[in-house]
């Protein structure tokens, strides 16, 4: 029995009988490897598959293009004929669509990109052999997008984009506004505006918008709107009803202004619930101007309400002064409802200003003073004024006669003094014209005479007071010397003036009393020299009485008066004359 159970021994060594063989742990090791040396052949097969193509692997873009599959040549040529027409699309914070452009209007041209497909192409050429499987796996999966390049661009096509675009999406506040139209406010509500952020460094760089479908989004800053609330909308539209009017800056008409009326707390229900930017209707009581723009472009400055021409005489210094103040006022301008100061227009009399020095009344004496004579102006336009039937507001007569204009139709002034204005109570503006011409002044006032009604000026003398002569020795004359004539004299007189306004067919409308002019008294002042001295040997010269000074009033004719006959320069008068 013992070789027996030797051979078994031999047959299966470290085995017992009936022991089943153990599993070897080597299997998956082996099946992991060969799937390994597998993927790794076909990856090396894949980069040399890669390495081996001269198109560009599927899928591959060049600035958002796609020249996947194609030739160096065929992409070039796609890239030049499709890429300046490429959109680029502007989109706000949610995506939807805001503007769009092209790449071509950024600035660039078709020979900025030559030369790109080859240069792409070396590129993934360059890669190293591992490398280029994975690129290809990349740009087949989408995973990568493919490359950008961007030249510069032409900077002035650029900025026009720029610009074109910044407009485009712009939006300029609108500020809540009322206006009338018929029996009806238009209220419209405030919407806010808004402006993009900067364009121009959003679009220098196109590279990242390029690969992810040229889609560029833009935020924008509010611009806000001036808002109104119903009840200042009413304080607005509300207010005083006023006539179109005259700027003489501009030389425009002023448009007319309605009033309106209507139902606040409604209103401001309906603009809380109105859109922003929404036009709102709303029934009010409209209050209606009696001139309209149209009505006073056809008519302004139509006529000739009044006129007045008075003689200049005097010095040159007094001619002078008429003249500058004459040109001063001339073309002025009121508006209804305004009113004029002769003193606030003309402004200080100085030599700076072009004044000369002339004749003026000081305490009741004549001396020289800068600006003497300018009463003449103020005067003769008093007078076109009484012809134009406008409102006197503010006048005050000379302390003596005047030889110029008829008596009770001059206007004394002064600065810090007396002044004279007067008040534009027509419904249509008035314009001072002014015109010196052959020794006259003439002023006129244009306006609009809407009835054709015109005024005569008269007046009436209702005291006088004679002047006295006064003698007075003057010790500084030589004893023998002729008189000399001091101060000149002036009679008194209390004069009234009327006003008579007649219709287009010479009818008397109204005639009515106008002002009263008390013009005081000068004595004559005559200087003599002192007696001579018994024995001297001088004989005594009597005394001469001057002839008297001629108190002729001025005709009543007031746009050619009479020249008068030898009378003194008629000076600016500094003090206010007593009430009449």
């Amino acid at each position: 029995m013992e070789p027996i159970r030797e051979a078994e021994m031999q047959t299966q060594p470290g085995k017992r009988l009936n022991e089943e063989p153990k599993k070897s742990g080597k299997g998956p090791l082996l099946i992991a490897g060969i799937v390994l040396a597998v993927l790794l052949t076909a990856y090396v097969g894949l980069c040399a598959y890669a390495g081996s193509l001269d198109t560009f692997y599927p899928n591959r873009h060049i600035n958002g293009i796609d020249v996947g599959g194609l030739t160096v040549g065929q992409a070039q040529q796609r890239l030049e004929t499709q890429l300046l027409n490429q959109a680029i699309t502007l989109v706000d914070n949610e995506g939807q669509s805001l503007a769009h452009l092209t790449v071509g209007d950024l600035g660039y041209t078709a020979e900025d990109f030559s030369g790109d497909a080859q240069f792409w192409k070396n590129d993934d050429q360059n890669k190293g052999f591992f490398k280029k499987g994975w690129a290809y796996l990349a740009t087949v999966t989408g995973r990568w997008p493919g490359g950008a390049h961007w030249p510069d661009m032409d900077q002035a096509a650029f900025s026009k984009t720029v610009s074109r675009l910044t407009e485009q999406l712009s939006e300029a506040p609108l500020d809540a506004s009322g206006a009338v139209e018929g029996q009806s406010v238009h209220i419209t509500k405030a919407r806010d505006g808004r402006t993009p952020q900067d364009l121009r460094l959003l679009l220098a760089d196109i590279s990242d918008y390029s690969l992810s479908g040229y889609q560029v989004p833009v935020s924008f800053q509010t611009v806000p709107a001036k808002t109104l609330t119903a009840q200042q909308l009413h304080d607005q539209l509300h207010g005083e009803v006023r006539n179109a009017s005259y700027d003489s800056a501009t030389d425009s008409i002023v448009p007319e202004q309605l009033g309106a009326d209507f139902d606040i707390a409604a209103v401001q229900k309906a603009m809380d619930e109105a859109a922003p930017g929404e036009t709102l209707t709303v029934k009010a009581d409209i209050q209606q101007p009696e001139v309209t723009a149209a009505d006073l472009k056809a008519v302004l400055f139509r006529d000739v309400l009044g006129e007045a021409k008075t003689h200049v005489s005097g010095s040159a210094g007094r001619i002078g002064n008429v003249k500058l103040s004459a040109q001063i006022i001339n073309g002025l301008v009121l508006n209804s409802g305004e009113t004029f100061s002769y003193n606030g227009s003309v402004g200080k009399r100085t030599a700076d200003r072009g004044f000369k020095p002339a004749p003026a009344y000081v305490k009741g004496e004549t001396v020289d003073e800068i600006g003497g004579g300018i009463c003449q102006t103020s005067s003769t336009l008093y007078l076109a004024c009484l012809m134009s039937n406008l409102e006197i507001t503010e006048r005050y007569a000379h302390r003596y006669v005047p030889a110029y204009i008829a008596w009770g139709m001059d206007a004394t002034v002064s600065w810090g003094g007396p002044d004279y204005k007067f008040t534009n109570n027509t419904l249509y503006p008035v314009k001072i014209v002014t015109k010196y011409e052959k020794g006259y002044l003439t002023v006129q006032i244009l306006g609009t005479n809407v009835d054709g009604t015109y005024v005569k000026m008269s007046n009436e003398v209702l005291s006088k007071t004679p002047w006295e002569t006064i003698y007075q020795e003057d010790p500084t004359m030589a004893p023998g010397s002729p008189d000399v004539v001091k101060v000149t004299p002036y009679t008194g007189y209390k004069v009234n003036s009327y006003q008579t306004i007649y219709d287009k067919d010479g009818k008397v409308i109204d005639s009515h009393f106008e002002a009263s002019s008390n013009y005081k008294v000068r004595n004559k002042v005559i200087l003599q020299a002192p007696a001579a001295q018994p024995g001297s040997g001088t004989a005594e010269i009597p005394a001469v009485t001057p002839d008297t000074p001629s108190d002729t009033p001025v005709p009543m004719e007031p746009t050619v008066p009479a020249e008068p006959a030898a009378s003194p320069d008629l000076p600016v008068e500094p003090e206010i004359p007593a009430e009449p």
